[in-house]
């Protein structure tokens, strides 16, 4: 890499999005269940994904932590989306907003090498994900298009779900890729959460936009989030999580069932969770918290659970392209629970 280099040096390789419906990976997922350590673990995980699609009475929640689509992991989420494989996203800012709706305004994500002289990389206003390049002055359209769009909305509190949908309908005719999972979220009625979303550019976007309308602005309610997802939560007899990362996203979403308990629901556990983290769990930490561990609190039942201790970026191919390539997703309906929380309807417990 060229010391003292130019912008257009820099970013030259585009990142590209493995697509998992070209590559039919069920029969090496089935032999790894043969193996042992994480390859076996990886296998047991994408068959308690594969069930969860399969059980009508279940709803699926995906929770997305880490730079996953910067680093390729776009198209595999969208396909999700776009086969009705998932009901509900929780994720963090970064993946929503500045990876997805950046790519979607026609931007891109670059490969790049962490051996290289950060100051140069500075020098030439050229962020850097690990081996990932990104344009600063391109984030900063992003960030201004996120203001952009919250001037048009009526000034009152908003849930990220709902910010994030008004996102989805700014693109219908202005988006730039085929694949943005924004946009075909909103088109078929995917919820996404994003419970801290001041943590990405969204959160420029939004500074930059209250600081020109102190009296009148948007603002984002992370307590209306918590509310319209165990909304969603309640509206099937059972859940079940697919956790990419840890953090926020996946305490969130495990949250959900003891914040049903406490208004007065009668909530079953998530009946499934799959994680895949590199994370340890000795520290305490959230990331790395285990599932059985979540059953303590009410929040995970242990009858189907599998923790994956590998990177997402080798693990998520498979075990997505396990499922999708096994066709239980065929004929399953989307549930379109941005329409029932758009009606403002009331949470109600089936038992």
């Amino acid at each position: 890499m060229p010391r003292n280099g130019k912008k257009s040096e820099f970013l030259k390789d585009p990142i590209e999005h493995i697509d998992i419906t070209r590559h039919n990976v069920v029969p090496l997922v089935e032999a790894m269940g043969k193996m042992a350590f994480q390859a076996r673990n990886l296998s047991r995980a994408a068959g308690i994904y594969d069930t969860m699609i399969e059980d009508k009475d279940c709803s699926i929640i995906l929770c997305l932590a880490g730079s996953l689509f910067s680093a390729g992991l776009k198209r595999v989420v969208y396909d999700l989306v776009a086969n009705n494989m998932v009901d509900t996203i929780v994720s963090t800012g970064a993946n929503i907003v500045d990876q997805d709706f950046f790519e979607a305004l026609g931007f891109k994500h670059y490969r790049g090498t962490p051996f290289v002289n950060d100051h140069d990389l500075r020098a030439a206003r050229v962020d850097r994900i690990y081996d990932t390049f990104i344009d600063e002055d391109q984030m900063a359209v992003c960030d201004n298009t996120i203001s952009e769009i919250a001037g048009t909305l009526q000034p009152r509190t908003y849930s990220s779900r709902e910010f994030i949908e008004e996102m989805g309908k700014f693109l219908v005719g202005r988006c730039k890729v085929t694949d943005s999972i924004v946009l075909t979220a909103c088109q078929k009625g995917v919820p996404i959460f994003v419970p801290a979303f001041s943590d990405c550019s969204a959160g420029f976007g939004l500074l930059h936009h209250q600081t020109h309308n102190p009296e009148s602005h948007v603002s984002i309610d992370s307590a209306r989030d918590l509310r319209e997802l165990t909304q969603c939560k309640m509206q099937t007899m059972q859940s079940g999580l697919l956790m990419i990362g840890g953090g926020t996203p996946k305490n969130f979403a495990q949250d959900i069932v003891v914040a049903a308990k406490m208004i007065g629901l009668e909530p079953t556990m998530h009946k499934y969770a799959v994680q895949i983290t590199v994370a340890d769990e000795r520290d305490g930490a959230l990331s790395g918290s285990t599932l059985k561990e979540a059953c303590s609190w009410g929040k995970v039942d242990t009858a189907y659970e599998q923790m994956v201790f590998a990177e997402a970026t080798l693990a998520f191919p498979l075990l997505a392209g396990y499922a999708y390539h096994k066709g239980s997703w065929k004929g399953r309906a989307a549930r379109n629970f941005n329409a029932l929380l758009n009606e403002g309807a009331l949470v109600t417990a089936r038992r």
